[in-house]
C-alpha cells in the first residue's frame, strides 16, 4: 500500500478555499458531511486553475468548461466543525483533451491530511457539449505545472483506477 504524502510536504503547495468547516456542512455527528469534500476539493482546484488561463467564467467568456469524467476519493480523516480546511493540487499529467490531478483537502487545525480526491477532467466546448483539445496556451501553461509538480520531492499515492486515455 502507498504511503500519502504527509502535511508538511502537501502544505509546501499553494494552499486554495481555505476556510473553516462551517456548520451548515455539519453531519449528524458533528462532522463535515461527506458530500462537502468533493464540493470543497472541487472549488480548491477551480481556483488552482485559473492560474493556468482557466477562469472561473471560462464558460461565458470562451465558451469552455472543465467537466470532470471521473473521481477516486479517499478519506483519512474526518474534519469537525469549525476546523480550519485548505485545498493542494498535484497536476500529474494531460492529454489532448483531458488532465489528471490529485487534490488533498488538509486538516490545517490538526496539520493532517483529510482527503484525496484523484480526478480526471475534461476540456469541453461548452455550445457543442463535446471534448476538444486544450487551447495552445492552456496546454503549455499546464506542461508547465506538471513539469514543475514532477519535481517535488514526493510522489502522490494514486488509486490505480484513472488514466488518461
Amino acid at each position: 500500500m502507498s504511503t500519502h504524502p504527509s502535511y508538511a510536504d502537501l502544505a509546501s503547495l499553494p494552499a486554495y478555499a481555505e476556510q473553516p468547516v462551517p456548520t451548515p456542512f455539519e453531519d449528524a455527528n458533528g462532522y463535515l458531511n461527506v458530500r462537502h469534500y468533493l464540493g470543497i476539493g472541487s472549488e480548491g482546484l477551480d481556483d488552482s486553475l485559473d492560474e493556468l488561463g482557466i477562469a472561473w467564467n471560462w464558460p461565458v467568456k470562451e465558451g469552455r468548461a472543465c467537466l470532470s469524467a471521473e473521481h477516486h476519493i479517499t478519506y483519512l480523516h474526518g474534519l469537525r466543525t469549525g476546523d480550519r480546511m485548505s485545498v493542494r493540487v498535484r497536476l500529474l499529467g494531460r492529454a489532448e483533451r483531458a488532465a489528471h490531478t490529485v487534490i488533498y483537502v488538509l486538516d490545517d487545525t490538526h496539520e493532517r491530511l483529510a482527503c484525496v480526491i484523484e480526478e480526471i477532467f475534461l476540456h469541453v466546448l461548452v455550445e457543442e457539449r463535446k471534448t476538444a483539445p486544450w487551447p495552445a496556451d492552456v496546454a503549455a501553461a499546464m506542461d508547465a505545472r506538471i513539469a514543475e509538480h514532477a519535481q517535488l520531492p514526493w510522489q502522490p499515492a494514486l488509486s490505480g483506477a484513472l488514466a488518461l486515455r
